[in-house]
């Protein structure tokens, strides 16, 4: 994709959304840390429904402790891999109240070297909760990265390196959000909607997927 096309991809993309957000619910950083470690292979839509009341009772990873595994694997046994993602939320809320005071720190070694938290995690709590220029590359962003052309590679690490160096300003902190949002809702893994897609004109995937009978196209460039 060229220079010009990558930032009209953006821009159109933010015309229609603004202010993107994460669809995790959280209160706080901590709480933010705790939702993307149990998103693992998880729906942001289940993880909500596991951690809404447990966030009603734990803020702070001091309360996390004093919940206990047991106690939280209680409150998230309905997501997957609920048993390890306990055991790592334990240990790393054991780790932040003593070696950081109890804060999520905004430093990328240190993020990654708590339980349960890779390079992907790390990236996504330094964009959301800190405004890092970071780009947290999952399934959907890894799809939309090689299928339309913009950050094509062959790894996650390849795609997030190729969108570390072709994203532009001002678009850098709202990217990760605009692209998995893009890849969970119209450029989908098994047919994309291309004929609602805002920017199918820039996009190199073909052929372009149809409407389905008794559905109009909508789609509005510019």
């Amino acid at each position: 994709m060229k220079k010009a096309d990558i930032f009209e991809f953006y821009r159109r993309l933010a015309d229609a959304n603004p202010s993107p957000e994460t669809e995790l619910a959280y209160g706080n950083v901590y709480q933010l840390l705790v939702a993307v470690v149990c998103s693992a292979q998880s729906t942001d839509v289940g993880v909500n429904k596991a951690t809404r009341q447990l966030f009603a009772k734990v803020e702070t990873p001091d309360q996390m402790l004093a919940l206990g595994e047991a106690g939280l694997k209680e409150h998230i046994k309905t997501i997957g891999l609920f048993n390890g993602k306990a055991k790592n939320v334990i240990a790393l809320s054991e780790i932040l109240v003593r070696d950081h005071g109890s804060e999520v720190p905004a430093d990328r070694d240190a993020l990654e070297a708590l339980p349960g938290v890779g390079r992907k995690t790390a990236n996504v709590v330094m964009n959301t909760a800190f405004g890092a220029e970071t780009f947290a590359v999952d399934t959907h962003i890894f799809r939309v990265g090689n299928r339309t052309g913009l950050a094509p590679g062959k790894t996650v690490l390849s795609v997030e390196k190729a969108l570390d160096k072709r994203t532009p300003n001002p678009f850098r902190i709202g990217a990760h959000h605009w692209l998995i949002l893009h890849g969970r809702y119209i450029c989908k893994a098994r047919t994309p909607e291309c004929w609602r897609c805002p920017v199918a004109d820039l996009c190199r995937f073909k052929p372009k997927s149809p409407a389905p009978k008794g559905k109009s196209v909508t789609v509005q460039v510019g």
